[in-house]
Parts: structure tokens; C-alpha cells; sequence
């Protein structure tokens, strides 16, 4: 197998593209693996000339571009043909030798918990989303309708409830105190940034963080609770015989929060499997796996 894997490719990058972070994996000749992050990238909020700018400072300075052969990119927002093609020029002006392959973030998510076993997967990070796998492709989708409309058990949505709860003083006081310790916004900044700035999910999001900090305080556990029984009952829930599948998440916020996660699913009455915070590790040995097959 080995032998068979050197012979076939050169280097090969592997992505995992959330609208926050990008989590690269180079894969050289020898089968060794080189790490490297760089910004999310999501086509329905930046555009080519970001993308390039941003992921040429992000590159290792000893990574050879020109020596990279396949590119297998899965990213938020690659919902369809037009916003792929976003990423493939982008990635093109970077890695001119390399044939790129762009697929959803959610196809990812299946392919590192699942492998080629059919199952519900969901990734709960920054956004959310959720879907059924027949073992090779997505075959049921409930929208998540993104950050504005939905993305309930997100981080996102976390973020925007502690935020609320904050700007319309409803927040125990001892909280309120330690935002404003850690945080340098008032009101208006908070409100500039999400209606006047870009990237308003990630701001959002990044209060999630804050959200783990202080679990033990009753209000925010219930906050995270609450999320995740909106993601429940207004997304996993609608899924035909949903019970009958096992759990199975990616995503940084479903990680953290796994035990309420856990409990959440077992309270709809679905088994929990894996529970997983990138799938970057499942995705090189999924694509591995699939050159030998090849063979």
C-alpha cells in the first residue's frame, strides 16, 4: 500500500473550511503530514482577492506550491456550482500545477465520521448543519438557513443569545460583571459590529468561548441547553425516523459542549457516536484509503 501511495501522487493538500478557520493538511510523497491553518473561508462573505491575499500569508514558507498535485478542499458555504468556482480561481492563482476538487464542509463531516457507512452526521461549529449519508453521497438535507434565519446549537447562535441577553440586561449580575471585564464593548460597539461590520457570525461566535468559561453559572448552562434543543427540535427532528440513527457531530462547539450535547440527544432519544471537533484526521485517511481502492 505504501509503495502504491508514493507512486501515485507527489504532495496533496486536504482542507477542512469552516467560515472561521481552515484547518490544511499537506500529505507528502512519504505519507508524512504537515499541518497549517488559515481563515475560513466562505464564499457568501469574502471574495477571491481576500481569499488569496489572506491564504498567501497563511502558506508555509517551505511549502513548494508548485509541487502540490490535488487539492481536496471542503468548506462552509460551497452550496453550489458558483460559489465553488469562487474558491477553485482563488486557489488556482496559488497552486497553478494542482487539480482542485471543492466539495461542501458537510460531505467532509460524513466522510470523517462515517467513512462509507450510511448514518446521520451534523457539524456544529461556527454554523450548523446536518444531513443523512448513504455511505457515498448526502441523500436528505434540512436547511440550516445560516446565521440570520437559523444555526440554532451553533456558535453562532450561542454567541447571539448570550449578546441578547447582555444588551437587554438579563444576564446574573456576577456575569455581566465578568463580560464587561473581558470584553471591552458597550452596547453600540456590540450593535456596530454585527449590523455595520462584516463577518458578523464570526463576532457572534466568538463569544462561545466566553459561554464555556462560565458554565457552572446556572443561567448560562441554560443558555447552551436551550440552543441545542432548538437545534433539536427545529432541524434533527425533522429528519424521517430520526431516532433510528446514531449522533454523530463535528465542530468545535459541539466538542466543547459535548456532555449537553450528548445528554440533548439522548433526551430526543437518539444514541450518541462520535462527537469530534475537526475532521481533518478522518478525512486524510478517508482520501488515503480511496487511492488504495483505486489501485
Amino acid at each position: 500500500m505504501f509503495i502504491y501511495l508514493r507512486q501515485i501522487f507527489d504532495m496533496i493538500l486536504i482542507a477542512d473550511g469552516g467560515s472561521t478557520k481552515t484547518h490544511w493538511s499537506l500529505v507528502n510523497k512519504d505519507l508524512s503530514t504537515k499541518d497549517f491553518y488559515s481563515e475560513g473561508y466562505n464564499p457568501y462573505f469574502v471574495d477571491g482577492k481576500y481569499i488569496i491575499e489572506s491564504l498567501s500569508k497563511a502558506v508555509p514558507d517551505d511549502l513548494i506550491t508548485d509541487a502540490v498535485e490535488k487539492i481536496y478542499f471542503y468548506g462552509a458555504g460551497v452550496h453550489n456550482k458558483e460559489k465553488a468556482l469562487v474558491l477553485e480561481l482563488a486557489f488556482k492563482q496559488l497552486f497553478s500545477n494542482a487539480e482542485i476538487s471543492i466539495d461542501h464542509d458537510l460531505l467532509a463531516s460524513c466522510r470523517a465520521l462515517l467513512g462509507n457507512e450510511a448514518g446521520f452526521a451534523a457539524i456544529l461549529g461556527t454554523g450548523t448543519n446536518s444531513c443523512l449519508y448513504d455511505g457515498k453521497e448526502i441523500f436528505h438535507k434540512v436547511e440550516s438557513a445560516a446565521y440570520i434565519l437559523g444555526d440554532e446549537g451553533s456558535g453562532c447562535h450561542i454567541g447571539k443569545k448570550l449578546l441578547t441577553d447582555y444588551l437587554r440586561g438579563t444576564l446574573p449580575e456576577t456575569v455581566r460583571i465578568n463580560f464587561e471585564e473581558t470584553y471591552p464593548y458597550r452596547a453600540s460597539d456590540i450593535l456596530d459590529r454585527i449590523y455595520t461590520k462584516p463577518l458578523a457570525n464570526r463576532f457572534c461566535a466568538s463569544f462561545s468561548e466566553f459561554v464555556g468559561n462560565n458554565l457552572d453559572d446556572p443561567h448560562i448552562y441554560n443558555l447552551v441547553q436551550t440552543s441545542f434543543d432548538q437545534f433539536f427540535t427545529q432541524l434533527v427532528c425533522l429528519y424521517p425516523d430520526y431516532q433510528k440513527y446514531t449522533f454523530n457531530s463535528v465542530g468545535s462547539v459541539g466538542f466543547y459542549f459535548k456532555d449537553i450535547l450528548a445528554a440533548t440527544a439522548e433526551k430526543y432519544g437518539m444514541k450518541t457516536g462520535k462527537i469530534i471537533k475537526s475532521p481533518i484526521e478522518g478525512l486524510v485517511q478517508y482520501h488515503k484509503q480511496m487511492i488504495e481502492f483505486e489501485k
